[in-house]
């Protein structure tokens, strides 16, 4: 039934399918990563993680995948009954599924061979984990039943269309030129403007329970579990970038030194600038941030730097999360102590934006994108001043449409269950958890 069962088959299969393993345990690092950073009294941050790992299966599954990677509708949305819901339904007859590979992996198009299960795996990983970043601003504000109806939505719509215009090779900002690597405006950038959609409708209903300012969500580090969380983060890693070439080659390869440098980098360069321009003794939180930040800003392009350009951008990355979190700091309308906005948000928009500046044409054709340019900094030219504008043009249109499908998303399940904050019907206890945290 495979004619196309041979090694590069399986070690290719092989190869995505243990980074899509990786990618996954990632979903509940980011619990961890929470616990870590807000005290052992937040380990509810893991139960919610596993819910969303088996809420991102069972949507996706059902129909996520489909309007994600099936064949788009003028280039808008991957086609919902695509084979049938749930992977073909109760038929073997899904392309890819029992024999050959998913449609969009032949050589007409990405050319690697991956089965559906072994590319859906994959996918599913990734929408879990953009799903957990998301969930790092709700905390203990959210009802978790009212993220958990958010979620339906998330993995149906709302994570779907970046993916459906970007990575499906059929989506519109495909078509016209736009790339992104492994996520950094599909994972991360748009994870912060769905937060941001969330956190507006949790300010509204705070707002109107007579609050001047959003009470804060204080850190209370648990350096062990802080340790174990981004240790397990930085090894997702290995599966969340080199993975997404989606094939076992040299540019895989190639994508582990240029995300493990980027962090490496990010880290040294994150801890010198609050030793030495900040004037503050930098402690384990700065390190963690640091590498988060580096492998963050790596992600949209890891597969089209080279490895001195990799290190150049995590030097970068450091200083710049100290900055950004310096400037969100200063909002009162919102918590956000794990770091969505200026973390995920800021490095994502960064390391999209540096596609146009950083990219060497012989990296990119090795990681399956032989129509990106030369950078600016590597004599693109006009080419990459174009690459510039059609990455720009995407930014803007996602970011925009994510941030209102969440505000709509959470204002409707707001409305319906009559609130989605846990004090939001109870304004006394409201206000007394923000006398308490500002006394």
């Amino acid at each position: 039934m495979w004619s196309v069962l041979d090694g590069v088959f399986l070690a290719n299969n092989l190869w995505v399918l243990i980074c899509g393993l990786l990618v996954f345990a990632m979903t509940i690092s980011v619990g961890l990563l929470e616990v870590g950073e807000l005290g052992e009294e937040f380990s509810n941050s893991l139960l919610k993680t596993m819910l969303i790992s088996g809420s991102a299966l069972v949507f996706m599954g059902f129909i996520g995948f489909n309007t994600a990677f099936a064949p788009t509708i003028y280039g808008l949305i991957g086609n919902p009954v695509y084979g049938g819901l749930f992977l073909g339904g109760f038929s073997a007859n899904l392309s890819g599924l029992l024999g050959g590979v998913w449609w969009s992996m032949t050589p007409a198009y990405f050319g690697t061979s991956l089965t559906a299960g072994t590319y859906f795996l994959f996918e599913v990983a990734f929408a879990s984990v953009t799903l957990a970043l998301v969930g790092v601003v709700a905390l203990r504000k959210m009802r978790m039943e009212a993220f958990m109806i958010y979620s339906v939505v998330y993995f149906v719509v709302i994570w779907n269309l970046p993916a459906a215009w970007i990575w499906n090779p059929t989506g519109w900002l495909f078509q016209i030129g736009m790339r992104d690597f492994a996520g950094g405006l599909v994972v991360h950038a748009a994870a912060g403007a769905a937060g941001l959609g969330i956190l507006s409708v949790i300010w509204l209903e705070e707002k109107s329970s007579g609050l001047k300012e959003s009470p804060k969500v204080s850190c209370n580090l648990s350096q062990g579990w802080l340790t174990i969380a981004i240790l397990l983060l930085w090894m997702g890693w290995f599966g969340f970038n080199p993975g997404s070439v989606l094939a076992f080659n040299y540019s895989a390869m190639v994508v582990v030194v240029t995300t493990f440098l980027a962090a490496s980098a990010s880290f040294l360069s994150s801890m010198t600038y609050k030793l030495f321009i900040s004037k503050q003794k930098p402690g384990l939180l700065d390190a963690v941030n640091g590498v988060l930040m580096g492998l963050i800003v790596i992600t949209p392009l890891a597969g089209f730097v080279s490895p001195a350009s990799a290190t150049v951008l995590g030097l970068i990355a450091g200083p710049l999360f100290v900055i950004a979190e310096r400037y969100f700091s200063n909002f009162k309308w919102f918590s956000d102590p794990v770091g969505l906005l200026p973390g995920h948000t800021v490095g994502g928009l960064f390391g999209v934006l540096m596609i146009a500046f950083f990219t060497e044409h012989a990296f990119a054709s090795a990681s399956g994108n032989p129509t990106l340019p030369n950078g600016i900094l590597f004599g693109g030219g006009l080419a990459a001043v174009q690459q510039l504008g059609i990455e720009i043009l995407g930014t803007v249109v996602v970011m925009a449409t994510v941030f209102l499908l969440s505000f709509v998303t959470a204002l409707t399940i707001s409305r319906g269950m009559k609130g989605i904050t846990n004090g939001y019907k109870n304004q006394a206890a409201t206000r007394a958890v923000y006398s308490s945290e500002n006394s």
